[in-house]
């Protein structure tokens, strides 16, 4: 009598190796893959289990690198102040940076993406076909987070007030690539329509166009924000490169620490 194998599977479509070779995505990974694929079309097939056509490889790798780095924001100084505390730990450094990828750096990426696809997912495919049928869209979506006492994610900028010059360069390259559907179109009528909506003209900033590019391109809004945080963290190896070949993370903390003075709990904060 034969005994029923009972030892348990664990199904995946995704990475599996023996003693002799490595398999990923049903491929041989060294004979199949290596050399010939791309890390960015690797990193797009790993989630769509679809390989990126190459105007679909164009618009997200043109994401990546919009998103690698934007000078010594909070997670770059982050990173770089926890290498200068722990520089036996590179992997904690980066992940501090990480970790603080949220809704004011990096997050909005996410944010803007779900929150075009929710509008879209609302007019259950009835979409806009002239500008103003967008205009009054946007108008509408604007109006609901206002109620709402919410902002409107993407929209605005703390330093490119004037425009994010990221911007038009990616809605460019979508377009090229007939990759500009409704969800870049509907930015982008958020955008015209930020004055009226809001009452001033706001920017539409590089973190949410990139939301927007991506939900284009049909990858999961829930994901977003991970494809953000794989730009952001080439950045971060690169920021901890330059702080190894020059060091700011120590004056960044004395300027903090000999700086700090004491105030009384009960008084008020100026």
């Amino acid at each position: 009598m034969t005994t029923p194998d009972t030892t348990p599977q664990y199904p995946t479509s995704l990475g599996t190796s023996s003693r002799h070779e490595i398999n990923l995505l049903g491929h041989d990974l060294t004979g199949d893959l290596m050399g010939k694929v791309s890390f960015g079309e690797l990193a797009f097939w790993l989630v769509a289990m679809r390989r990126p056509s190459p105007g679909e490889l164009r618009v997200f790798e043109s994401v990546l690198v919009a998103l690698a780095d934007h000078g010594f924001t909070p997670t770059a100084i982050a990173a770089r102040v926890t290498y200068l505390s722990a520089p036996d730990s590179l992997q904690g450094a980066i992940a501090a940076g990480l970790l603080g990828g949220g809704s004011r750096f990096l997050g909005v990426t996410e944010d803007c993406g779900q929150f075009l696809h929710a509008i879209l997912q609302r007019h259950d495919g009835a979409l806009p076909t002239t500008d103003e049928e967008w205009d009054q869209m946007a108008l509408d979506a604007i109006a609901v987070q206002k109620n709402l006492g919410k902002h409107v994610p993407g929209l605005g900028h703390p330093n490119h007030k004037d425009g994010d010059p990221r911007t038009p360069v990616l809605i460019g390259i979508a377009a090229q690539e007939g990759l500009r559907g409704p969800h870049l179109q509907l930015f982008e009528a958020i955008g015209r329509m930020s004055e009226r909506g809001v009452g001033r003209k706001l920017p539409l900033n590089g973190a949410g166009v990139c939301g927007a590019a991506l939900a284009d391109l049909g990858l999961p809004v829930e994901l977003l924000r991970g494809f953000a945080l794989l730009a952001r963290c080439a950045g971060l190896l690169g920021q901890l490169a330059e702080e190894r070949r020059n060091p700011i993370a120590n004056d960044i903390y004395m300027s903090v620490d000999r700086n700090a003075v004491y105030v009384d709990p009960s008084s008020p904060i100026t």
